[in-house]
């Protein structure tokens, strides 16, 4: 499928690359309508992979890439729930979010996130699984999941610790402050800095790059230099089961969604 349409994404696939573009009010938050065409995209890979050199993930949203998971749409869903209903629904959605991320992690083709504006939580963890982040300079990173008695739980952390040093992901995840672009260049977070509102250029021109190497080199390094971490991942989701299942994440949520702020997903 090299063209599609859905709720909250479009994917078009030209000239050996495709761009999957989120577009989901207000700020790319990622629940179920995310989830189903994001599985429709890692569903295509197969397909796609024998003609795709790269693919380039990015937002038609001014308010950035993605603010992260959607809460209020958790909250309400799990509001009316029984402990076991909530636990059960909520492993389900980790386990289907897990999946797609790790198909679009192992694709053979080369990922490359462009980040704008707010990267949060469930949205920096979509961008933590493609190979490269370029990065406008204003964009911003956090985990802000602390505040809520969770962590993170779409594989952010096990990705990160992948790619990064235990200081900069022991920082990121237990304060829950947001950093800037700068700094995430620095640690080695993101490959490729931008101009503000230039990231997606960046992208295509990186990603016009790579479609001039061979396939088969292209997908065995990739391979041979990304491992995924799947017992961590695996630890991960009985991790936040175990945490969500707590009395003070419903109250934590709860007051989240009662928010009169603009923008309460901000740390």
């Amino acid at each position: 499928m090299r063209h599609f349409a859905g709720k909250t994404l479009r994917w078009d696939w030209r000239d050996a690359i495709v761009e999957l573009t989120l577009n989901h009010e207000p700020a790319n938050e990622i629940g179920t309508a995310t989830l189903a065409d994001l599985e429709k995209f890692a569903a295509a890979i197969p397909a796609l992979s024998a003609e795709t050199a790269a693919c380039i993930i990015t937002s038609a949203r001014k308010e950035g890439f993605s603010a992260g998971a959607d809460l209020r749409e958790l909250y309400r869903g799990a509001e009316a729930l029984t402990e076991k209903e909530r636990l059960t629904g909520v492993r389900q959605f980790l386990e289907r979010i897990h999946a797609v991320l790790n198909t679009i992690d192992a694709a053979p083709f080369v990922t490359i996130a462009a980040v704008h504006g707010v990267c949060f939580g469930g949205g920096f963890e979509l961008a933590l699984a493609c190979d490269i982040i370029v990065s406008d300079k204003m964009a911003r990173f956090a985990f802000p999941e602390l505040r809520l008695g969770l962590i993170p739980g779409f594989g952010g952390i096990p990705r990160l610790k992948r790619d990064l040093g235990n200081a900069f992901v022991r920082d990121l995840l237990l304060t829950g402050r947001s950093v800037n672009a700068a700094r995430a260049q620095a640690v080695g977070l993101v490959a490729q800095l931008a101009a503000e509102g230039e990231a997606l250029q960046i992208a295509r021109s990186t990603a016009a790059q790579i479609a001039k190497f061979d396939f088969v080199t292209r997908a065995a390094a990739k391979k041979f230099i990304k491992s995924i971490p799947h017992d961590e991942l695996r630890r991960e989701i009985d991790l936040f089961c175990e945490l969500f299942s707590r009395p003070a994440v419903m109250a934590a949520l709860k007051k989240f969604v009662e928010s009169t702020d603009a923008m309460p997903y901000l740390p």
